[in-house]
């Protein structure tokens, strides 16, 4: 038999080095050829010695079938060490595994106060006017001997770009990455170890505006967290000898304008190739009119060690196409929708300058459109130098785009530029694949529009002057996320900057990190991701301590919502979005019909509801017990005041019936009333949706629970405006942030607010993943650990293949009809160390077959006697499992 242990992480990364956590957890994965495995026991080794041969910490064999989140608790980590762990396991049939192969982390310098470095500058010597311009900052110095290990640890206020000894260090993007400055900065560690030589060395590092000194917002604004870009750099470096010396930022480091004229994160990239600066980054290079940096004093306690994953340039795409405009301008189509920048080769006469002007979708005339990008004008100058072939892609800056005007070059080669696409280098775990080529597309479409959306933060848009990280966008969106892919060290740290700029009060941002006043906060469903987002990470990657180090402020947003008014069953909120762009919103209102306080007390019951568990999850008996009251008398007021006698919702709109059924705010005799009423709303409107916001990331889970999935396949299926298809229909590679972006008609809305690149909408993946392939988390065993599989098929798909990859393996659901048989198959994968219960959707037990052994046949079909919700279940072990069986005729109908 085999048994093996992969997959190694230490804080859901491989082999991380800066890890400033003082107490890092370990996951793996178990790999066996055999079924139904379950881990009996672990043995975890953590060493400083490559080799094994000085152990710091044994646990011995632990009886548990723990392999996710194993925490460190051996002796105290010092700072800037290796530390190699391995891990060998036994399962419950009494087989043993090799120990691993090993892995390590390496930690940061810990504690802020180790810093010995400088913060330094050199916008206190640039004038008002030449602040644009990104400076270039340099250090040269000697050592005696090569080192054996070098880290650079570096920040900046603004963005950063490393160099040492003529090589750009590293391929981290937009460093040090948005946060919340006045209390958080992160820092980044390189291993710089091979490019570090005995003699002569130099540092050099350019500096860029980013959000920290950059416009941000659509107000044009700018230096919102300060007025000058500084850099902080150590350059640590240890000899065979166990000596160590510290290179650092400070007054003897100089600076120079370079050919970066002009790098804003909206407007994009001016750059003068005949203002470059020849090997200025290397030992040889002699800086005869350099300037000196000034010291400034920023303090180091805000700094934190690299938290979220880096952001990176993904992959490239090549344009598909060249194409002129009625207007006579050259086009160049990538095909897709994206969010990056372009590189490009040209030769061209000194003094060219080369144009590129992004945007995301062509008129109704077939010319750039550029309207929705209000004041960003997301467009990239090269002047040329003329000497030959030049090749140019931006520093500080990302465009959202499809579609790229080139002016200055007299024949455009699509084959001489790229589209680089950027965001935050999350995994992608999850896979969705149907019979039906348009919702195919739609799930590529999801997945797009969280690449360009998870650029270090989850904006709402990546195009416009605004792309700030929303918090109800990301809240409605979170649960799909996480199963596209491994968004847990993202949400991770971006929850960190929602507690740093939760209000005193304990209401929450419309944005994060925040940039508005304090008066923009507060709204439900916005606010409410204090206490959502850490939930969904918890149910899907089953990590207790992201509830830990949410919870103060998870139970403060409550908190706030009940001591709002006179009533604390009750919130009384101030400004409220309600269910924001609903189609059903008056005329002129972007605030959808569904009465503002039905919403806000709706989500202030679910919230409330999700913090009592939470509380009961950590050990909390008191809070758990106290919330669960205040929930039941939150929806005891509820129903007082939106829900009459006979059972019916005071509010007629869908998304109304929608929250009503989905949070459980109604008695159990009335929900049946409730979606029926649900389902003739949507009947009566031609099988329609009219939702926004808030309503719509929950309309086919709330339909497909309560008994109408085929209604909730009609919409799926809907071409017709408003649809998710119809945006498919014409042409859209991302979600929309409004149903009817383009008009049938070929005209827009309005320009002020119409995003092509907009993810909240594509909330509908959970809907694909939970309810069509049938993938869920038990929350009792959350993370996969015991999965649920119970796939709720509709005829208008003939097939779906489906996979999660969790933090215990990859989960996989697949089914298709085989007609005129009646024939339903499902294959079901289950990871080792875990189990799942399977539900059949309409079996009658007809015909019913299974690839198992005589014998295990016979007990299965004593199991499926049994059911769950109503329909017959199974609970299997880890492999891969085969079942088929008849359908009598009508069945499905009947059923759904």
């Amino acid at each position: 038999m085999l048994l093996r242990v992969e997959q190694l992480r230490c804080e859901y990364r491989v082999n991380p080095i800066g890890l400033d956590v003082e107490s890092p957890r370990i996951s793996w994965q178990l790999e066996t050829t055999e079924t139904d495995v379950l881990q009996a026991a672990y043995q975890l080794q953590v060493s400083v010695v490559e080799g094994f041969c000085e152990v710091l910490w044994d646990t011995k064999q632990i009886n548990t079938d723990q392999s996710i989140h194993v925490t460190y608790e051996g002796p105290p980590l010092l700072p800037q060490t290796r530390y190699y762990f391995r891990v060998r396991v036994w399962d419950t049939k009494g087989n043993s595994s090799a120990w691993s192969e090993r892995s390590y982390w390496e930690t940061g310098l810990l504690d802020s106060s180790r810093w010995q470095a400088k913060w330094i500058t050199a916008d206190s010597q640039l004038d008002t006017m030449g602040l644009q311009v990104s400076p270039f900052l340099r250090k040269s110095f000697h050592i005696k001997a090569p080192p054996v290990r070098a880290r650079a640890y570096v920040t900046s206020l603004g963005l950063y770009e490393l160099h040492v000894n003529g090589q750009r260090i590293g391929d981290w993007l937009f460093t040090p990455g948005w946060t919340a400055y006045e209390t958080r900065l992160q820092y980044q560690t390189y291993d710089v170890t091979t490019v570090i030589r005995e003699g002569h060395n130099a540092l050099g590092v350019i500096l860029g505006h980013g959000w920290y000194t950059g416009q941000i917002g659509w107000k044009n604004e700018r230096n919102l967290y300060g007025d000058q870009r500084c850099l902080l750099l150590e350059l640590h470096l240890d000899y065979e000898d166990g000596s160590r010396e510290v290179v650092c930022s400070d007054e003897s480091w100089v600076w120079k304008l370079g050919p970066i004229r002009f790098s804003e994160l909206y407007h994009g990239e001016l750059y003068d190739a005949n203002l470059q600066l020849p090997w200025w980054d290397t030992a040889q290079y002699v800086p005869l009119d350099w300037s000196q940096v000034a010291v400034t004093d920023h303090g180091t306690t805000m700094l934190v060690g690299q938290e979220n994953l880096p952001t990176r340039a993904i992959q490239e795409i090549e344009p598909v196409a060249v194409i002129v405009t009625p207007n006579g301008e050259t086009v160049l189509d990538m095909g897709q929708n994206l969010v990056g920048w372009v590189r490009f080769e040209a030769e061209a006469d000194p003094g060219t300058t080369i144009t590129l002007t992004h945007a995301e979708v062509l008129n109704q005339d077939g010319n750039l459109y550029v309207g929705n990008l209000r004041e960003a004008e997301q467009t990239d100058r090269y002047i040329c130098r003329g000497d030959g072939l030049e090749v140019f892609q931006p520093h500080f800056t990302f465009h959202g785009f499809r579609y790229v005007r080139v002016d200055g070059l007299q024949a455009v080669d699509k084959t001489k530029f790229r589209a680089l696409v950027i965001h935050t280098d999350m995994e992608q775990t999850g896979y969705f694949e149907t019979s039906n080529s348009l919702v195919n597309q739609l799930f590529q479409n999801i997945l797009w529009g969280q690449r360009g959306n998870f650029l270090d933060v989850p904006t709402d848009c990546p195009q416009r002057n605004e792309r700030l990280g929303w918090t109800g966008d990301a809240q409605v969106f979170i649960r799909t996320a996480a199963y596209n892919m491994n968004v847990a060290s993202f949400f991770a740290k971006w929850l960190k900057d929602l507690t740093a700029n939760q209000l005193s009060n304990g209401s929450v941002p419309h944005v994060i990190p925040n940039i508005l006043t304090e008066r923009d906060n507060g709204s439900s469903a916005w606010a409410d991701a204090a206490v959502i987002c850490p939930w969904t990470l918890y149910l899907h990657y089953g990590d207790k301590q992201i509830l830990q180090n949410q919870y103060e402020s998870m139970k403060a947003w409550v908190e706030h919502m009940r001591l709002r008014g006179n009533n604390e069953n009750r919130f009384e909120g101030g400004f409220q979005y309600g269910d924001w762009l609903g189609l059903d919103a008056k005329e002129d209102s972007y605030v959808g019909a569904t009465d503002v306080n039905f919403i806000s007390n709706a989500f202030y019951a679910y919230s409330t509801k999700l913090l009592a568990q939470t509380a009961e999850i950590l050990g909390k008996s008191n809070d758990a017990n106290d919330y669960r009251k205040l929930q039941q008398n939150i929806v005891q007021e509820f129903q007082q005041e939106f829900v009459t006698d006979n059972g019916s919702l005071a509010v007629s709109t869908q998304t109304a019936h929608i929250l009503a059924l989905w949070f459980d705010l109604v008695d159990e005799r009335h929900k049946p009333q409730i979606a029926a009423v649900l389902h003739g709303y949507i009947r009566d409107n031609d099988m329609h949706l009219s939702t926004g916001f808030v309503g719509t990331p929950y309309l086919c889970l709330a339909l497909s629970e309560y008994g109408y999935s085929e209604t909730a396949f009609q919409l799926l299926l809907q071409q017709e405006y408003p649809s998710w298809l119809y945006p498919i229909t014409r042409g859209a590679t991302t979600i929309w942030e409004h149903w009817d972006g383009i008009k049938p008609d070929g005209t827009f809305w309005s320009d002020d607010m119409n995003s092509f690149n907009h993810y909240a909408y594509g909330s509908i993946g959970e809907w694909l993943y939970r309810v069509v392939a049938g993938i869920d988390t038990d929350e009792t065993q959350p993370g996969f650990k015991h999965s649920i599989i119970r796939p709720r098929p509709s005829k208008e798909l003939s097939w779906i293949r489906a996979s999660v990859a969790t933090m215990y393996g990859v989960v996989k659901s697949e089914w298709k009809w085989t007609e005129p048989e009646q024939r339903f198959e499902l294959f079901v994968q289950v990871p080792a160390n875990t189990t799942a219960t399977v539900v059949f959707p309409h079996l009658t037990l007809q015909d019913f077959a299974a690839d198992v052994s005589p014998d295990d046949f016979i007990h299965l079909m004593t199991a499926l006697n049994t059911g769950t919700a109503g329909q017959p279940s199974l609970t299997i072990g880890s492999g891969q499992h085969r079942f088929s069986y008849k359908v009598i005729q009508d069945e499905m109908e009947a059923t759904s």
